[in-house]
């Protein structure tokens, strides 16, 4: 089971290095859209490449699923508590 669950690691690398290698141009992100940023005279940029763009929303859509269904299930760890 342990060489399958490295081979899994392994294969999920090399497919995670390709899209990153495939997606290696620089993006602009900006915080608000151009007419509100000319409305409020603000405007915050960064420049990443694509793939950190990617892999950064996966993370972040991750942890907002984990913190949601730690708060979802609060109230089964209270009565497992009692």
């Amino acid at each position: 089971m342990r060489y399958i669950r490295f081979a899994f690691l392994g294969a999920l690398a090399v497919v995670l290095i390709a899209v990153a290698m495939a997606n290696r141009s620089m993006v602009e992100l900006q915080l608000l859209p151009d007419e509100l940023a000319s409305l409020l005279s603000f405007q915050q940029t960064l420049s990443l490449p694509l793939f950190l763009v990617f892999f950064g929303g996966i993370v972040f859509g991750l942890l907002i699923g984990f913190v949601w269904e730690w708060l979802r299930e609060h109230k089964h760890r209270a009565a497992a508590a009692e």
